[in-house]
């Protein structure tokens, strides 16, 4: 399978290095802009970058002019760079098409997490059969998992959640997003439904259902420390 271009659009160099070691570690092709009018040039130029990485604050063009640019006239997912706390800015960008937002300082692996759910979700790559993390086996193809290469059985959804989960792994979940993800958008139950789910997921996985951490007043976010995975 041909290698999936991201374009990295950043004022500093020692960033864009750092995104770019981690992207191209899990097999990407990297572009590098330095400014909005680069990334632009970038752009028009390569009809074949997947996704686009782009700072906010830029010289000649900040992120939020190249996005609304880009957006006249397509639909390449975007995650934006941003100054932590900057809600105002946030709300801007997500009316402008924004796909994710991710605060500095950030990890990088977290920042490749994003980029490889939003090109699933965008059916970009091909989704894995099997996922393993963190002792757990998620089989999709044969719809089973093990903990620790024992079976675990589980009810459709609670199959369906954890696999998003850990396709997902390291990053925040709304129940909104949970719900629209794994119930689909036709669901229009109670989000409480999702707390069910998790309890009882957590119960079958035992131990490991320490992976599935609550973030009050928002969702879930699964998590195994670096020793684990």
């Amino acid at each position: 399978m041909e290698k999936l271009k991201i374009l990295v659009v950043d004022d500093e160099s020692r960033m864009r290095k750092l995104v770019k070691d981690f992207l191209v570690r899990q097999n990407f092709e990297v572009i590098e802009a330095g400014d909005g009018e680069e990334a632009l040039d970038c752009f028009y130029k390569d009809k074949s970058i997947a996704l686009i990485i782009l700072d906010v604050m830029m010289p000649k063009m900040n992120g939020f002019e190249v996005c609304k640019e880009i957006r006249e006239t397509s639909k390449v997912p975007i995650i934006m760079l941003t100054a932590k706390g900057e809600e105002s800015s946030e709300l801007q960008g997500f009316e402008l098409g924004v796909d994710e937002y991710i605060s500095k300082p950030f990890s990088p692996k977290i920042l490749v997490a994003r980029v490889e759910a939003i090109l699933r979700r965008t059916n970009q790559t091909e989704p894995e059969a099997v996922i393993q993390v963190g002792g757990i086996t998620i089989d999709k193809t044969a719809h089973q998992v093990t903990v620790d290469g024992k079976d675990v059985e589980l009810s459709y959804k609670e199959f369906e959640l954890l696999t998003y989960f850990a396709e997902n792994a390291g990053i925040a979940l709304s129940r909104e997003k949970i719900l629209n993800n794994v119930w689909n958008y036709d669901y229009f139950g109670d989000a409480r439904t999702i707390d069910t789910h998790v309890k009882k997921l957590r119960n079958k996985l035992g131990s490991k259902g320490d992976y599935i951490k609550t973030i009050w007043g928002m969702g879930y976010k699964f998590e195994v420390s670096e020793q684990e995975s």
